[in-house]
């Protein structure tokens, strides 16, 4: 008689919940595990759809993508890249280092393509409403809503791993006077596209990687000047004409802002790059993980195993702040998959055993002081877990690259997505784009390939 299989309940279909389909299917292949995988949209892609809404989607449902126009990667694809399906895979041909959205999303695609059948485990326009624990059984109750019929469905399965990501409940402070500002206000995941902002004066609220980009983004588009406002440091980048830093504003008086150290500017736009909440309502209490944005949120063995119920049969996954991205999401996934499959070698026979690993780690976290410290931490998570796995060891190289794009966004905030960086796999450099991305305004496929079409070549790198 055959074997039971394992029911694995997977919530989302972005990087994360696909990277799991993909594993399973590509170690399993659905002999020992059965994966059905709730989707709230329409498609697979997760942050990476774009939608012009805003506020709620057509359903009335919380919109989940903060996704824009004219986004391209702040970050090398080299240091994103898979080591099964290279850019030169899947695009035929060597690609520039900073690709656009709508690359990165049909190259994410194209290996999930790879594997047929991954859409027939997904149930899109589907929102889990509420999962608990069964302690009588040792299994999980899901219950979902499918949006587009209006229905409703419970389920029970033996292990739920949610794969939502933490980019999607804007973190929106108030301040005084804002409330009466005589202009517009949003929070970077309502910004759609800079072209609204042209000729205009921008206050953006924050410092890190939103701030610094939609500051860009904004100038390129036309926008006037914009001033972006730190709470604890300035980015302290080398700015151009039109942008500047200033200590955190204090209050508004009607369009005017006024900051700590005494300044005021007559500001049309504030806009709010104030980060994200970690928000998972649909867990009950004792399932769902808390936390303020970290490289190693706490309670999590191996950044995965929910240790705070369940059973060790609950996981999280893209929880971690990010700095590696693709192939972090994809070891992840590939350790969980073993892990329920029994396929992890020396796993700790002992809650106290994997309490002191996660508490281990959360410890050297509170030690990081600064981006390359961040970098080399993240590097030995995907280290620690490829170990576990035997994912490819070359993906860990990443490291240099992301140290050499750190400091070249110190030496130029406006070039350092212009620069060539060498695939860590085939050692193709990258050929330059045509134009600078300050000179680049067409972001489509099209586009981005006819580059490399007329610029590619096969220079090794060192």
């Amino acid at each position: 008689m055959a074997a039971t299989k394992k029911k694995v309940c997977l919530i989302g279909a972005g990087p994360c919940g696909m990277s799991a389909l993909w594993n399973f299917a590509d170690i399993d292949g659905g002999n020992k595990v059965d994966v059905t995988c709730y989707e709230k949209q329409s498609t697979w892609g997760g942050l990476w759809n774009y939608s012009w809404r805003t506020g709620t989607d057509e359903y009335g449902e919380p919109c989940h993508a903060g996704m824009y126009k004219h986004l391209w990667s702040n970050g090398p694809k080299e240091c994103l890249e898979f080591p099964d399906y290279t850019f030169e895979k899947h695009f035929g041909k060597a690609i520039p280092s900073f690709p656009p959205r709508p690359v990165l999303q049909d190259y994410l695609e194209g290996r999930w393509k790879l594997k047929e059948g991954l859409s027939k485990c997904i149930k899109f326009n589907t929102v889990v409403r509420h999962v608990q624990y069964n302690e009588t059984d040792d299994t999980f109750t899901v219950e979902s809503t499918n949006l587009a019929a209006n229905t409703s469905s419970t389920e029970k399965f033996d292990y739920v791993i949610v794969a939502v990501g933490i980019f999607n409940t804007p973190h929106v402070p108030g301040f005084p006077g804002i409330e009466t500002f005589e202009g517009r206000i949003l929070h970077a995941h309502n910004f759609r596209d800079a072209i609204e902002f042209k000729g205009q004066r921008l206050l953006i609220i924050g410092a890190s990687y939103s701030a610094e980009d939609l500051a860009l983004q904004c100038l390129k588009y036309g926008a006037s000047s914009v001033i972006c406002t730190w709470r604890t440091k300035p980015m302290g980048f080398k700015w151009p004409e039109g942008i500047e830093e200033r200590p955190l504003v204090q209050k508004f008086t009607g369009k005017t802002a006024h900051f700590k150290d005494g300044t005021t500017e007559e500001i049309d736009v504030v806009i709010l790059c104030t980060g994200y909440l970690y928000s998972f309502p649909f867990m009950e209490d004792g399932l769902r993980l808390k936390s303020s944005l970290s490289l190693f949120p706490a309670n999590l063995y191996k950044g995965s195993v929910w240790l705070g119920g369940g059973n060790n049969k609950l996981f999280y996954m893209g929880t971690q702040d990010q700095y590696y991205t693709f192939t972090m999401f994809d070891v992840q996934a590939l350790w969980i998959c073993k892990y329920i499959l029994g396929k992890i070698p020396n796993k700790p026979h002992s809650l106290k055993e994997m309490k002191e690993s996660a508490e281990k780690w959360v410890k050297e976290r509170s030690k990081l002081k600064n981006c390359h410290d961040d970098i080399d931490f993240q590097t030995e998570f995907i280290k620690d877990l490829s170990e576990d796995t035997g994912y490819s060891p070359d993906a860990i190289k990443a490291r240099e690259l992301f140290h050499t794009w750190e400091h070249s966004k110190d030496e130029d905030i406006v070039t350092y997505r212009d620069r060539c960086f060498s695939s860590i796999f085939t050692g193709t450099e990258s050929p330059k784009h045509t134009v600078t991305w300050l000179q680049a305004f067409d972001d489509s496929i099209s586009a981005f390939a006819k580059v490399a079409e007329e610029k590619s070549h096969s220079k090794k790198g060192s």
